[in-house]
Order: structure tokens, then sequence, then C-alpha cells
């Protein structure tokens, strides 16, 4: 992926969060190109393999914001964080314009949650530029009130996943520089979000890395009842229970905490390297 080579099944790789949003659900928002660095450099010394930059929030109910405000958002955070830091840069959006733009700044994965449903275009720019791409499975489109109860929620993820993936081959991305994500809380009910996760294998034979995204989400406030802000223990138990699953990546608010909880759950599932001579 441009710069970096993953050698996927080692060890669980640390995905740090930097929202440059004041909207963001779990009230960790940035609104300055020197906070985003200050957040990316810390979440870098705890552990993180890869920084993902996102300017537009995607929680439940929230309005899409204009292009330009996006692009005065991401661009000058990638920007900032590119100069500093040698670390892998992904970008969460699903417009073409913000994606080429952050390309051009240095970035090295687009993050799609909406896995080229929107904007095909985006697997042509990925090709052309030797980026990464995550595509997400995201059943907004059907169920946006995430109400739709879907007979087999893990074969639609799966069917979606195999579809998007297709799209992006087919444009000319490479199979190894694709990443696939189940899209917790993006349109499927909470009970759904729940056997997603503990279903989570059975999107593996689909033959790409997985990228897992549960911390701070609705649903660990849904079995727990409550707020985002208290949700660290939660979500470190649906890491450690990810990883055990096949995560390749996991996605996470405070790195620090994950890494160690990664650090533990891969000595156990993976062992070699993992477990101290």
């Amino acid at each position: 992926m441009r710069r970096t080579h993953f050698d996927w099944g080692k060890r669980t790789l640390l995905m740090g969060i930097v929202n440059v949003s004041p909207d963001s659900f779990a009230g960790d928002g940035i609104c300055s190109p020197s906070a985003a660095l200050e957040q990316a450099l810390r979440m870098v010394e705890e552990g993180a393999d890869i920084i993902d930059i996102g300017g537009e929030s995607t929680r439940p109910g929230s309005e899409p914001i204009p292009l330009r405000e996006e692009l005065s958002r991401v661009v000058p955070a990638v920007r900032a964080i590119r100069r500093e830091l040698d670390v892998p840069l992904s970008v969460d959006t699903y417009k073409y314009e913000v994606a080429r733009a952050s390309l051009d700044e240095g970035a090295d994965i687009l993050n799609d949650i909406w896995g080229l449903k929107k904007e095909p275009r985006l697997a042509d720019l990925a090709a052309a530029c030797g980026a990464g791409m995550v595509l997400m499975s995201n059943q907004r489109d059907v169920s946006p009130f995430h109400d739709v109860v879907f007979d087999d929620i893990a074969r639609v993820v799966a069917d979606d996943l195999a579809r998007a993936t297709q799209d992006a081959v087919e444009r000319g991305v490479p199979e190894d520089r694709l990443i696939i994500d189940p899209g917790i809380g993006f349109g499927k009910t909470q009970p759904q979000n729940v056997e997603l996760l503990r279903r989570l294998r059975e999107l593996k034979p689909l033959g790409f890395p997985l990228l897992v995204g549960t911390s701070r989400k609705s649903v660990l406030g849904y079995l727990l009842n409550l707020p985002a802000s208290e949700r660290l223990e939660a979500t470190a138990a649906t890491v450690a229970l990810a990883i055990e699953r096949g995560a390749d990546i996991v996605r996470v608010h405070d790195v620090r905490e994950m890494r160690r909880v990664c650090m533990v759950a891969d000595a156990i599932v993976r062992g070699g390297d993992n477990v101290p001579g």
C-alpha cells in the first residue's frame, strides 16, 4: 500500500482514530490540524500502526457535510501529520475529491464506509496511486433507521463484501491492497451487530485481511446501558474476541489500552513471536 508492506497474520495491527469533526459520537472531535497532529503523535507513541483520519461524522442520524467543509477539515490534518510521521495514513471518506486531495498529500489507504456503493471511482484512484482500500459493508441504504431484520446478517455482509472487493479488483485494485470491514453499527440492529461479531470467522473465507471497529460504539451501550465515555472495558472485550475470531486490524480510540489487549490476545491466539521468550 504505497510505501508500506503489511505482513498479515503475525500480530494484530492497531488503527488509531483521529476525528477532525466536532460531531464525533465518541466525544473525541478535534478542530485543528495541530491538534490532529498532537493526537496522532501520541497514538503512534502508544503503539498505533495506522492513523485513520476522518472529517465527517458517521454516527446514526448524522447529516452529511458539504464537500468544501470536509476538504477543509481533512486535507490540512493529513498534510500536518504526514510532514511529521512516516506511519501509514488512512482517510475515512467516500467523497472522490477528498480522497484525491488526501492521496496527493501522502495518504496511503482509502477507508470507504460505503464499500464503493456511493462512489465507485474511489477504486480507480486507489488503483492509479497504488493505495490500499478498506471496504466496509454498510446496510444503511436499505436500513437507514437500523431497523431492518435481515434473515442472515453474516451472509448479507459476506455477500456485500464479496461484491465490493470484486468491484475494486475489476477497476484495477490488486487483491493484496484490499481490506474488508463488516461495518459494525452501520444499518444493522443491535442484536444483529452482536450476532455479526459472534460470526466474524465466516468472513475469513473471502480471503482478505479483516478490520473490525467496535470502539465505544452504540452496540456496547446497548449491552451495558452506558455512555460512550464509559465503554472502555466493553471495547476491550470485543477487541479480544474479534482477534480470536480472525481480526487482522482493530480500529480504536484508546490506543494504549487496546495495545495491551492485543498483546495478550495475540500471545494466546497467534502464539509464536507474540509470546515472550
